[in-house]
């Protein structure tokens, strides 16, 4: 880490690699359009998958809870925070996911560190994803357990892996949707593997939640027919598809009795305001109820595939709202995301150390917010910088 008075020359660094980051000032409410920083853009920046961040059936959940039940939990849930508007939650997300029982927690960040931490110590190992997210890799440092990565998706190494480990407790740990990548996690494989070596399956849902599925439940449905082992740790974060904020863990009846008791980041926080509850038990109906958004989104992902196929610039295979378009250097993905603004139009260029050295990248987020027109207008627009 820095001292105080080298800060200055690291900030300088950063910059002159391309690496600094600046936050945006989003001035409205999120959507497919914007106005961000005093501009209206097309945006293809955020994770609200299913156009529900500014619909306002859970607007109106959030206000009447509000009125009725105030802004702030004012406690932690072990204390008097746990308020009847998250129990009614957490029962419904089980039985959505079709799980036992589930926790909420603040956010996925906290779910995971919470998790990992009340799960593991020094005697045992987590088997991790190479290109698991960022919470995942802190979760398992500061879980202290080993941390083993295997190659993206090599299932064989992980498998070596697992067998050659004398650990007392194993945890497999992977994303069901990459973030960056967009790919899918082979569930029903690594389910086979967590069972024939007794360990536990980490399935961060972040991405796939809401998305995946015929009725958006996620991976598990996407992996279905599948048959949930004991083993399983399910995750998924209610910001991104569902539209709000939070996340929740789902599992056996053990599984989360364990972490109510243990999970630090659950038991010594304040609970979420009752409200987001109220907002996110609308939202997960009409996730359920209307299919048409996942129908728009695979329409949407098809059209862009078909539009960028002569394009300089390659489009990772991808079968979810998150569509990379790998671009190499770390410049040459800022020179097109500032091509893009200056078209109106929003996509953030994604460098390391969040992607490899050498893959920095747009992650084009498609939501079922946009329309037709809208990635018609992102495509010309692309075309355009291509025969600059």
């Amino acid at each position: 880490m820095p001292a105080p008075t080298e800060l200055a020359g690291r900030l300088a660094e950063l910059e002159h690699a391309g690496l600094k980051r600046r936050r945006r000032i989003l001035e409205g409410a999120q959507g497919a359009h914007v106005r961000v920083d005093g501009e209206d853009l097309l945006s293809f920046a955020s994770n609200d998958y299913l156009g529900l961040a500014n619909h306002p059936e859970p607007v109106v959940a959030a206000q009447l809870a509000a009125a009725r039940h105030g802004v702030g939990a004012g406690a932690s849930h072990l204390l008097s925070g746990h308020h009847a508007l998250h129990h009614r939650l957490e029962e419904a997300l089980a039985t959505f996911v079709g799980l036992p029982a589930a926790l909420l927690f603040s956010t996925g960040y906290m779910a995971n560190l919470g998790v990992l931490t009340a799960l593991l110590g020094r005697d045992g190992a987590v088997f991790a994803d190479r290109l698991n997210h960022a919470s995942l890799v802190d979760a398992a440092l500061l879980s202290r357990a080993q941390h083993i990565r295997y190659p993206h998706l090599d299932l064989g190494t992980l498998d070596k892996r697992l067998s050659e480990s004398d650990a007392r407790v194993k945890l497999i740990a992977t994303d069901a949707v990459f973030s960056m990548d967009g790919d899918i996690a082979p569930v029903r494989e690594l389910m086979d593997l967590a069972a024939r070596h007794d360990a536990w399956l980490y399935l961060d849902d972040a991405h796939g939640f809401g998305v995946l599925g015929r009725e958006g439940r996620g991976i598990l449905e996407h992996a279905s027919p599948l048959t949930p082992h004991p083993s399983l740790i399910y995750m998924a974060t209610l910001g991104k598809a569902a539209g709000v904020a939070g996340a929740f863990v789902a599992g056996s009846p053990d599984l989360i009795d364990w972490l109510l008791q243990k999970a630090r980041t659950y038991v010594y926080t304040t609970a979420m305001p009752p409200m987001l509850a109220a907002a996110t038990a609308r939202s997960l109906e009409l996730i359920r109820a209307e299919p048409w958004r996942r129908e728009r989104l695979a329409s949407l992902i098809a059209r862009l595939k078909a539009g960028v196929a002569q394009l300089p610039w390659q489009l990772l295979p991808s079968g979810t709202p998150i569509q990379p378009l790998l671009v190499g250097s770390n410049e040459a993905a800022l020179r097109l995301a500032d091509g893009l603004r200056r078209q109106g139009i929003l996509i953030p260029a994604i460098r390391p150390p969040t992607v490899p050295e050498g893959t920095a990248r747009l992650r084009i987020s498609l939501s079922a917010a946009h329309s037709v027109e809208d990635v018609d207008r992102l495509l010309a627009a692309l075309h355009a910088l291509a025969a600059t």
